[in-house]
């Protein structure tokens, strides 16, 4: 047989035509007809629309036009919008490196005009009357419209059919279509959005006006996410210090992250916005799940808008076709940033919001400065169980401390019935009773009060366990986790990036209590783990935290295995179930509840209490009916 039986025939090099060559670039750029939504709204917000108009039919596939009112194109510069790499928005390398603007590459109309028949319309300011292009035979003839661009866009993928056997049905696409228009509402406040689809108004968001942006973007979640997600929801405004030079913060995030009780079985309501852009970026999606850790149950996915502004110099826009993908130049930095803004937005707990109760902190008694209040609970028996490294970490400490309980005169005796608090002294109100040895019931001004005594307990010793850690220190300061060496050294085979992260992190897994070194070029060798975990799969561990040291921030995996440990501690260390506490024991939990932050939740994610309302209770009863 002929040795080039098999051989492929060589064919020369040919330089492919340029209509194959649009085709090409349409295939990464549209998707799907959601893919043209969005990059011609990109183009109405770049040309300053404050009304953007998108009409579908059969979910875009036979129709996509977008309006808008923006600054319009000269009649000389429409023919030039259809041809590739054609922009208005850079002009050099400079720019490039520091695009302001939604769109740059000049190559979405020209990659849509070659797979769908294409019409401009557009008037600019100052001219008498528009001009429509037409984008196959480039015939420019006068129109009418005000102000403003209509880009139509007719039966997509007419010349690539292959590709439109790929859509999904009209109700499918429309989905898509309605999604890419809520992700640029979300973006800009200020802009009104309609959709509308076989003539019939689907969506309607209208501008915001609102001076104060801090109005605006409520408004705006609500209309487009329900008043559901900004009840449900904190605020985050968190910023780095401002750079000396130009005075302004190197990051900034804002936005609303929803609360632990407000988290899906999907994660289809999370938005992350990068200078305006929404983006998928894994540190981000990484940064804000990981401060979610110990207040989300199971695998919840949380909620949350949030916008991060960064130097546009400090960010290249330019690594995928479809602009959703960014690269942050100091990524680290990045992910402290969006973890610090929701962790800290997330600390302010329902329960401690109580303005009487931030009064109480001040005035030890609970007496007020304008008038007489009841009597209040006075320094409590603690409950005392086992103590953690010598120290006393589960005690229900007084509200107001050693030395400053009120005197004998504001005890509770047996003829003062149930003492009572101001119903609206305290967010958490007063305990009624125990039940079941499980919950505590409380009293305050909405109604019932339930609480999971053991979660709630958890989350107050959890609390105190990390600030313990926060205040302990190794030699040099350097904090580190007890280990535990192995009889026998554990033994894997590992990848050459598990080999190349334990050798150059081998300081970070010293204090994490890890000794992992390499036993030969392809294997590494685990001598030590930390003695809590000194009965765990010592080669699944080492295996996860290097795995976590590849991917993100160092100093974030090492305080997260710190506080999973201290949650184990926190959890032996909680009243349990069938505990009977006295009124007094239940009170001082409830305060310090109150003054424990993501007391709202136990380590584990569970909620802690439980608000029924008296409108509730009376709907259960069929009172007033």
């Amino acid at each position: 047989m002929n040795a080039d039986a098999h051989s492929p025939a060589r064919r020369p090099i040919l330089e492919l035509p340029g209509e194959l060559i649009s085709q090409i670039a349409a295939g990464e750029v549209v998707e799907r007809p959601a893919s043209v939504v969005r990059e011609l709204l990109d183009n109405a917000l770049d040309a300053g629309a404050s009304q953007i108009t998108v009409r579908l039919l059969a979910g875009g596939v036979r129709l996509i036009a977008v309006e808008d009112n923006g600054a319009g194109i000269l009649p000389d510069d429409l023919p030039m919008a259809l041809r590739r790499h054609a922009t208005s928005k850079i002009s050099n390398l400079h720019d490039l490196e520091s695009v302001s603007t939604m769109g740059f590459r000049g190559e979405a109309l020209a990659a849509i005009n070659s797979i769908a028949d294409c019409a401009l319309s557009s008037r600019a300011a100052g001219q008498s009357n528009a001009y429509q292009l037409d984008g196959g035979t480039g015939e420019l003839k006068p129109a009418a419209r005000a102000v403003g661009t209509t880009v139509e866009v007719k039966e997509l993928f007419f010349s690539t059919p292959a590709r439109r056997k790929f859509l999904k049905t009209d109700a499918t696409e429309l989905a898509h279509c309605v999604e890419a228009v809520r992700r640029h509402a979300l973006a800009r406040p200020d802009v009104g959005f309609a959709i509308w689809h076989e003539g019939k108004l689907v969506e309607q968001w209208r501008a915001c006006l609102a001076d104060d942006a801090a109005v605006r973007l409520p408004q705006r979640l609500g209309d487009t996410l329900g008043s559901d997600f900004v009840e449900r929801s904190v605020a985050v405004d968190w910023r780095t210090p401002e750079s000396r030079i130009e005075n302004t913060p190197a990051v900034r995030v804002w936005g609303r992250a929803g609360s632990p009780e407000a988290a899906r079985s999907r994660p289809d309501q999370q938005y992350f916005y990068v200078n305006g852009r929404f983006v998928r970026d894994k540190v981000l999606s990484h940064a804000v799940r990981s401060a979610y850790e110990d207040v989300l149950h199971g695998q919840r996915q949380p909620v949350y808008a949030l916008y991060l502004h960064v130097d546009p110099r400090r960010l290249d826009v330019n690594v995928h076709p479809t602009k959703i993908e960014v690269r942050f130049r100091d990524s680290r930095e990045v992910h402290q940033a969006v973890r610090r803004a929701v962790q800290d937005a997330l600390a302010r707990s329902r329960a401690g919001q109580s303005s009487g109760f931030r009064q109480a902190l001040e005035e030890p008694h609970g007496l007020a400065s304008s008038g007489p209040v009841e009597p209040m609970y006075s320094a409590q028996p603690a409950i005392n169980f086992g103590a953690v490294g010598g120290h006393q970490v589960s005690d229900l400490t007084p509200l107001w401390g050693a030395g400053s309980a009120p005197d004998a005169s504001h005890l509770p005796t047996a003829d003062d019935a149930v003492p009572r608090l101001p119903r609206a002294e305290f967010a958490l109100g007063h305990a009624l009773a125990q039940l079941q040895g499980i919950y505590i019931l409380a009293e305050n001004a909405a109604g019932l009060i339930i609480v999971d005594m053991h979660a709630a307990h958890e989350r107050v010793i959890y609390e105190r366990l990390k600030a313990q850690w926060e205040t302990a220190g190794g030699p040099g300061g350097a904090r580190r986790l007890a280990s535990q060496p192995l009889l026998i050294a554990a033994t894997f085979a590992a990848t050459p990036s598990e080999v190349a992260t334990a050798q150059a992190s081998a300081e970070i897994l010293d204090a994490l209590g890890l000794e992992i070194t390499p036993f030969s070029a392809k294997t590494l060798a685990v001598r030590a783990v930390p003695s809590t975990l000194a009965q765990g799969d010592a080669v699944e561990l080492s295996r996860a935290v290097l795995a976590e040291l590849a991917q993100v921030d160092a100093s974030t995996v090492v305080e997260r295995v710190q506080n999973e440990l201290l949650a184990t501690m926190a959890c032996h260390g909680a009243v349990r179930a069938n505990r009977r506490l006295s009124i007094e024991e239940m009170n001082a939990l409830l305060r310090q509840m109150e003054a424990t932050e993501r007391s709202d939740q136990c380590n584990h994610g569970r909620p802690t209490w439980r608000q029924i309302s008296l409108r509730e209770l009376d709907a259960l009863f069929l009172r007033g009916r």
